[in-house]
């Protein structure tokens, strides 16, 4: 009996000496990710209203910024880990020597991007001569431009006024210009405001031109990869709620970007989301050679003067 309880005794104080040197709960791995009110990355703003960040271990700050060149220099200057960009400003981006990786394509857009215009102007050959409001250097410069080199026509058959994607659609309801390109919610919003104005162009003449990217900073990434996967899983998580409650994903979106969930219908009818079963194939097949589509028609546009070495640039390897 007396030995037993010797044992009991000294198995305890082993307890409490293990107990005494165990290692608190690791801290949440804390990642700044740059933002924009655009409906694309939505299921980022599922992750945050369902706690899908604290389930992997993740301390994330989304960091909303208005235009894409905030963004752009936000990450840019290393105040990001990782960022939501367009496609073509990712290539913008890493032709300038900037050290990023594209890590998963997260949308392309068929509808949300679109070219507006009033009475009269029923194609893109209608615009010759014409005053077209659009932000340079994002995707409305992007889908103008290709558009139109698809007529055989350039910048110089129209009269650009450039200005940015939120003010576009408004400059053409108040009758300031005749045509304008924009994205969701602008363009529900516009032609929800005036039933004469219409879509000539819509962004899925091109499938994958008007796409979104995650990219990080490719020495965080190297640093931090079990991090760069958990960002991944929580994204996949996300769209899995997204197709499961499709009204109540959209209601989260939709206060995150600032409209009321009735005012999307047609903007998430125009957007398809990217999972990771479609990243595992989409980066390693098809969006390989539609990246470069988009480099090259970035080059006519003037975003950069050489295209850069793309076979770097995008890294599926975190899908593992």
């Amino acid at each position: 009996m007396k030995k037993s309880i010797t044992i009991l005794l000294a198995a305890m104080l082993v307890l409490l000496a293990l107990a005494g040197c165990s290692k608190t709960p690791a801290e949440a791995q804390k990642v700044r990710i740059g933002t924009q009110p655009w409906i694309g990355y939505g299921p980022w703003w599922i992750a945050q209203d369902q706690g899908l960040f604290k389930k992997y271990g993740l301390d994330v700050e989304l960091v909303d910024f208005v235009e894409d060149k905030e963004v752009n220099a936000a990450f840019a200057s290393g105040e990001m880990n990782a960022a939501n960009l367009a496609t073509h400003t990712a290539i913008k981006l890493y032709s300038t020597g900037l050290g990023l990786k594209v890590v998963m394509l997260e949308d392309t857009s068929t509808k949300a991007d679109a070219i507006l215009a009033g009475e009269g102007i029923k194609s893109i050959t209608d615009l010759k001569g014409k005053s077209v409001a659009y932000e340079e250097g994002t995707t409305s410069d992007l889908l103008l431009n290709y558009a139109l080199s698809q007529s055989g026509m350039s910048l110089t058959d129209i009269k650009p006024v450039p200005m940015p994607a939120s003010d576009a659609g408004t400059a053409l309801m108040t009758g300031n210009v005749p045509a304008a390109v924009t994205y969701e919610p602008y363009i529900s919003e516009v032609l929800k405001g005036d039933s004469k104005l219409s879509v000539i162009y819509e962004a899925g003449e091109k499938p994958g031109l008007i796409s979104d990217v995650l990219v990080v900073n490719a020495k965080w990434a190297e640093a931090n990869p079990e991090t760069v996967s958990k960002l991944l899983k929580v994204w996949d998580e996300a769209l899995d709620y997204y197709k499961k409650n499709p009204t109540a994903a959209q209601a989260i979106i939709a206060k995150a970007v600032g409209s009321a969930p009735e005012d999307l219908v047609t903007a998430f009818d125009g957007v398809q989301y990217y999972g990771a079963a479609d990243n595992k194939t989409a980066l390693t097949g098809t969006f390989a050679t539609t990246i470069q589509d988009v480099a090259k028609v970035s080059k006519s546009i003037g975003l950069f003067d050489t295209i850069p070495d793309l076979s770097k640039l995008v890294d599926a390897s975190y899908l593992k």
